[in-house]
C-alpha cells in the first residue's frame, strides 16, 4: 500500500552493526562487509567504501555551462562530465575541495558558490555522497595545472545550458552528476535560484563527514 506523506524526503537510519571488516584493500576505494540487524535479522552486504566527492557546474554570464570529457575506462568511454574529484585530502572542507578541482580540472575560478543538489551516486553499491556546486562569476586561473593520464587529454567546452539539458533529456550524457547538475540548474533558474544552498551549508546525509574516527584521506574509521 503506498504511503501519503506531507513532506517527502530521505531519512537517516542507523541500524545496529554486529561487524564491519574490510574484505578487499584496493587503489582507490576498499570494499566493506558490515552485517547488521534489521527487522529482527542479521543482514550482510558488501559495498565500496567510498570517501565522497564534490563536484561542480560552473555557469558563464552567457548561460552556458562548463563541460570536460576524458576517457573512463570501467565504461569504456570518452564520458562528458563536469569538474568533479574525491574528498581525500585529510581536513579539506567540501568547499575548499570544489573550488580546487575546478582550478585543476577546468582552470577555472568563481567568486560565488552555492550548493545545487547532493546524491548518493549508488546508494545499493557505495556509500558514495556527491554534493554538486553551482559556481558563478567565473574566471580562468593565472596558470594552467598540469595533468596526466586520463585526464591529459581533457577536451573543455562551454554549452549553452538548454544545449546540455536537451542532451540529458536525449540520453546523449550519461554522467550522473553531470544529467543532475543541468537539470538542477535549469530548474533552479526558472525559480530564480530560490533553491540554491549557501555554499558552506552542513553536509547531514553524508555517511562519513563529522563522524568520529573518520579520515577522509583513507575513507575508513582509524
Amino acid at each position: 500500500m503506498a504511503t501519503e506523506v506531507d513532506t517527502i524526503g530521505d531519512e537517516p537510519f542507523r541500524p545496529e552493526i554486529v561487524s564491519s571488516d574490510r574484505v578487499f584493500a584496493g587503489r582507490v576505494w576498499d570494499v566493506r562487509r558490515d552485517t547488521f540487524r534489521y527487522n529482527g535479522e542479521e543482514i550482510t552486504r558488501d559495498y565500496v567504501d567510498h570517501t565522497g566527492a564534490v563536484a561542480v557546474l560552473a555557469l558563464d554570464d552567457e548561460g552556458r555551462v562548463m563541460l570536460i570529457r576524458q576517457y573512463r575506462h570501467p565504461v569504456r568511454h570518452y564520458d562528458w562530465e563536469i569538474p568533479a574529484g574525491l574528498l581525500d585530502v585529510h581536513g579539506e572542507d567540501p568547499l575548499s575541495a570544489a573550488q580546487r578541482e575546478l582550478a585543476e580540472e577546468a582552470d577555472l575560478q568563481a567568486d560565488t558558490w552555492n550548493v545545487l543538489s547532493e546524491i548518493f551516486s549508488s546508494p545499493g553499491g557505495n556509500d558514495e555522497a556527491i554534493r554538486i556546486y553551482l559556481a558563478r562569476d567565473v574566471r580562468p586561473t593565472a596558470e594552467a595545472f598540469p595533468r596526466e593520464d586520463e585526464e591529459a587529454d581533457i577536451e573543455v567546452a562551454w554549452v549553452p545550458l538548454e544545449d546540455a539539458v536537451d542532451a540529458a533529456l536525449e540520453r546523449r550524457f550519461h554522467n550522473a552528476p553531470l544529467v543532475v547538475a543541468v537539470l538542477a540548474a535549469r530548474v533552479a533558474r526558472d525559480k530564480g535560484w530560490t533553491s540554491l544552498g549557501a555554499a558552506d551549508a552542513p553536509w547531514p546525509s553524508h555517511p562519513k563527514l563529522g563522524r568520529p574516527g573518520f579520515s577522509s584521506e583513507s575513507g575508513a574509521e582509524g
